[in-house]
């Protein structure tokens, strides 16, 4: 049906987002909630957050959500912030009402897919590679469910200021990890002691999916790709907007 004006109109902003499956999902969440609605892809360059908001508000948007590479950025046009999206340093769904709300829920979908595959987290063994905001998130939900996570990152510093932040430690190399979650860029190029690492992980999971989800192929084992962490975080923006 033609979306009338009181339809909850909900977008994707980032750049590239022409892959994104988030239509079809928030497609399916608005027909279960018996919500007539709409989701769009607008591709949004760096520094085009703040316009982007202004466009997406005076044309009746509810909220949107936010990829790479704008997570950071979008985390200076909020007015509130929830305590995980200030603690990480980063936004991938803003509500849009008197004020412009920003919550993070990719470490609650990392969380959830996670669990479903190995059970509770509580205790788990758990390395996260990559320093950007997604693994911020990934980190930062895990700590708070009670695993025990390590991280690792070509960007030193950056490493250093999660630790410092988030109280976990640095990957050791001998180390035996029971999961191992990639939030790094597709066809990252990973040194040999890291993908002997990853090699040695029971369980890889990629935050990446579909054409992007490179890393089984580059590791010639199987991963799981970012499907079930897509969806779940799908959810949790869907529950943030309706509220």
């Amino acid at each position: 049906p033609h979306a009338s004006a009181a339809a909850m109109k909900l977008a994707l902003i980032g750049d590239p987002v022409e892959h994104s499956r988030s239509p079809e999902i928030h497609a399916r969440l608005l027909r279960d909630a018996g919500i007539e609605g709409s989701y769009d892809l607008v591709r949004v360059p760096r520094g085009g957050v703040a316009r982007a908001i202004d466009e997406l508000r005076a044309h009746g948007f509810r909220g949107c959500n936010v990829t790479f590479p704008l997570k950071e950025e979008a985390l200076t046009a909020c007015d509130a912030l929830a305590p995980q999206a200030r603690l990480v340093g980063a936004v991938n769904t803003l509500r849009f009402g008197i004020e412009v709300q920003g919550t993070n829920t990719d470490g609650e979908g990392a969380a959830f897919a996670l669990e479903s595959k190995i059970g509770m987290l509580g205790g788990c063994r758990v390395g996260v590679f990559g320093t950007g905001p997604t693994a911020r998130s990934v980190v930062a939900e895990l700590v708070k469910r009670g695993s025990e996570v390590s991280i690792w990152g070509r960007d030193s510093a950056k490493m250093k200021t999660i630790c410092e932040t988030l109280g976990v430690a640095t990957v050791g190399l001998t180390q035996r990890l029971d999961a191992a979650f990639c939030a790094m860029t597709p066809d990252a190029d990973l040194a040999p002691d890291i993908r002997e690492l990853l090699m040695r992980a029971p369980l890889v999971m990629d935050a990446n999916y579909g054409a992007r989800s490179t890393l089984g192929a580059s590791l010639r084992r199987s991963v799981i790709d970012g499907t079930a962490m897509l969806e779940a975080q799908a959810r949790a923006s869907f529950a943030f907007w309706i509220e």
